[in-house]
């Protein structure tokens, strides 16, 4: 039956979340469905995440004081237009707009927290799937936790989704606190990160706590972006409760298709605004 099928991202979720049923044989034909449906979505995904984010990294790098070979001529021009002199036909630069230099050690770091409940399973494949991605950039330190009721730290698994995925427990509560407990303490530059919380914000442990949580974190400088669910199924049901009180914070939570997803990474890491309704 499973040669048969069109595998997608749907019934990945369903073969994961009935993987400890499989008997062995079918183990591994499930696990070739997943493959597939991981090498095409990072056919379609990854040349153009890398190129986005690279950019944004760029930007973000930028030198008000660069070298000679690093100045941004055209940026540097638009930056000093103020100080054109029309009697000499040409432009002060009293401020030089570059890129620095890149360095050697990751100038970035990426959070993906990702409700693994039954209801997110689709956004945990697609997430799966991007911190790969992420985690092949040198620019960027990625880590990917995934949580129910308890929290599982699965970075060491980025270099293969599949096996990533097949580490998930599809399933169970959720305790967005505790998940957001575990990141805070594995955060060691608060004002370079850049934390994704992948969730429907239907909040089994502790409502007021995970608030405090996400408040302490803003205010420490990591950049909090709060995905409602990372698939092309569009707004999922949520807590909009709690949503309201994030957008409150400053932290707004909305859904963002795959596609959408490395224009909305691109923003955090830039610091610019993000918009609602990527996927809407």
């Amino acid at each position: 039956m499973l040669a048969a099928v069109e595998p997608d991202v749907r019934l990945v979720a369903t073969l994961l979340a009935l993987k400890q049923a499989l008997p062995e044989t079918t183990r591994h034909s499930a696990r070739r469905v997943v493959a597939a449906v991981v090498a095409e979505l990072e056919q379609r995904l990854a040349d153009r995440t890398r190129a986005v984010l690279t950019g944004a990294l760029d930007r973000s790098a930028r030198s008000i004081r660069p070298r000679p070979r690093d100045i941004d001529w055209n940026r540097t021009v638009r930056a000093n237009l103020k100080h054109y002199l029309p009697e000499r036909r040409t432009v002060v630069p009293e401020r030089l707009v570059g890129y620095a230099r890149a360095r050697r050690a990751a100038g970035k770091e990426v959070v993906l927290c990702v409700d693994q409940s039954g209801s997110m399973a689709p956004s945990v494949v697609h997430a799966a799937v991007f911190g790969a991605v992420l985690a092949s950039m040198p620019a960027l330190a990625t880590r990917l936790v995934v949580f129910d009721t308890s929290v599982v730290d699965l970075t060491e698994h980025l270099a293969d989704p599949v096996d990533l995925l097949f580490a998930t427990r599809l399933g169970g509560g959720t305790d967005i606190d505790r998940a957001l407990a575990y990141c805070q303490s594995r955060i060691t530059r608060p004002a370079d990160t850049v934390l994704v919380l992948i969730s429907d914000l239907y909040e089994g442990g502790a409502p007021d706590g995970m608030l405090r949580r996400v408040a302490a974190l803003t205010a420490a400088g990591v950049r909090v972006v709060v995905l409602l669910a990372l698939s092309d199924e569009g707004a999922p049901a949520h807590d909009h409760g709690q949503a309201a009180a994030l957008a409150a914070l400053g932290v707004p939570a909305f859904a963002c298709t795959p596609d959408a997803f490395p224009e909305v990474m691109a923003a955090a890491l830039e610091g610019r605004g993000l918009a609602e309704g990527h996927s809407l």
